[in-house]
C-alpha cells in the first residue's frame, strides 16, 4: 500500500527540514543523497501544486479563455 501523497504545505514543511539538515551537515555522504533525492521529489510536488493553482487563478480571472 503506497502513503497518501502529502498535501502542499506538508510537502513544503519536509522540504524545508531536508534543506535545514543538510544545511547543518553531519551527515554520511549516502544519508546527503536520500535527503537531496527526497527533496527533489518534494520540489517538483510543490511545483505541480503551484501550477495547478496558477491555471485555475488563471480560468477564475478569464473565463471565457476556458472555453
Amino acid at each position: 500500500m503506497q502513503a497518501a501523497e502529502p498535501t502542499y504545505e506538508e510537502a513544503r514543511d519536509e522540504l524545508v527540514q531536508i534543506v535545514a539538515k543538510l544545511e547543518a551537515g553531519g551527515t554520511t555522504l549516502e544519508e546527503s543523497l536520500a535527503l537531496w533525492q527526497r527533496g527533489e521529489e518534494l520540489a517538483k510536488l510543490c511545483e505541480a501544486y503551484l501550477d495547478g493553482a496558477r491555471k485555475r487563478l488563471d480560468a477564475a480571472e478569464n473565463p471565457d479563455d476556458a472555453k
